[in-house]
């Protein structure tokens, strides 16, 4: 082989390298890129409170506010007051708070007891009656790729995610009802 051949196959080579990467990429982008505003809402699967497969796909055409938290999280702790206010509020008109645990993610916390138990508990103690789900693998964490908890998804009735925060805020504020209000009219 000349050495001009041989040039040419290894700038072949390399082409096809970065070709193939970009394809690559271009095809798993959406498993790396942030779930934002606009986009639609990651299904997944985690437990009720009995145990129960529960998945966010069921609550289609409903609007939902999803929080992803832990019992350990002080400011996890300081949000769900305004979370509970919130679903007395605007729960009856339509409003689905699913509060979805991520308890028991970590070797750590599932030596430390039973998730099922620590949330139960922890409901009890601050009087919430909205719905908490249990995700003890964190899987939701990758799906949402969420950077810590609390982390919140505002998702309207066709599943696309309206509004999203990082860490903890009042939801009963007057500008959360009334964005709430409206995509409970649509």
């Amino acid at each position: 082989m000349s050495n001009s051949n041989r040039q040419l196959w290894i700038v072949g080579a390399f082409a096809l390298l970065v070709a193939g990467l970009v394809v690559t990429g271009w095809t798993v982008r959406d498993r790396f890129l942030p779930v934002e505003v606009g986009s639609p809402a990651p299904g997944f699967v985690a437990h009720d409170m009995e145990g129960r497969p529960v998945s966010l796909q069921e609550l289609r055409g409903q609007v939902v506010l999803l929080n992803i938290w832990a019992t350990w999280c002080a400011p996890c702790r300081e949000e769900m007051p305004s979370l509970q206010r919130l679903h007395e509020r605007l729960g009856a008109r339509g409003l689905r708070v699913v509060a979805v645990s991520v308890d028991g993610a970590s070797a750590v916390e599932r030596a430390a007891g039973d998730p099922r138990k620590l949330v139960g508990d922890f409901a009890r103690e601050m009087g919430l009656d909205f719905s908490l789900w249990l995700d003890s693998t964190g899987a939701i964490q990758g799906s949402y790729r969420t950077t810590g908890v609390p982390e919140s998804f505002l998702i309207d009735r066709e599943g696309t995610i309206v509004k999203k925060v990082l860490g903890a805020i009042e939801w009963d504020s007057e500008a959360n009802v009334e964005l709430i209000e409206r995509l409970l009219k649509s």
